[in-house]
C-alpha cells in the first residue's frame, strides 16, 4: 500500500479519491457530499457522522482514519460521538497504510487523499 498527496494505491490499483477500506477488505469511493454541507463551518469537508453508518452494520474491531497527507481533515464532534464507540486510530494518511499492512482484526479504514 502507497500513498501521495492525491491518491492512494491498494492491492495494485490507484485510486485519485477519497477511499473507504470495509472490512471485508473491498474499497470505495468516500461519499463526501454527504458532509458537504459542512465545508462552510470547516474550510474543507469534513467527515460527518452521516459517513459513519457503515461501522453499524460492519462491526469493526477497530477503526482507521486517515486524516490526509498532512493531515489536515477535520473530524466533526457528531462523528467524534460515534468514534468513541470503537477502538479508533486517527493519523496522517501515510502513517495509517503502514499500520494497515500489519493489521489482522476485521477493520474499517477511512483515507483522505489529499491536505
Amino acid at each position: 500500500m502507497k500513498t501521495r498527496y492525491g491518491w492512494v494505491m491498494i492491492d495494485g490499483v490507484r485510486y485519485d479519491h477519497d477511499v473507504i477500506m470495509h472490512c471485508d477488505r473491498t474499497v470505495t469511493r468516500r461519499e463526501k457530499k454527504i458532509s458537504k454541507k459542512l465545508k462552510r463551518i470547516y474550510g474543507h469537508t469534513p467527515l460527518s457522522e452521516a459517513e459513519l453508518d457503515i461501522l453499524a452494520s460492519e462491526q469493526p474491531a477497530v477503526v482507521y482514519i486517515g486524516t490526509g497527507q498532512d493531515g489536515d481533515l477535520p473530524v466533526a464532534p457528531d462523528a467524534e460521538l460515534v468514534l468513541e464507540q470503537y477502538e479508533t486510530i486517527m493519523r496522517k494518511t501515510p502513517e495509517i497504510m503502514d499500520l494497515l499492512a500489519e493489521e489482522n482484526r476485521p477493520f474499517i479504514a477511512v483515507l483522505h487523499v489529499k491536505c
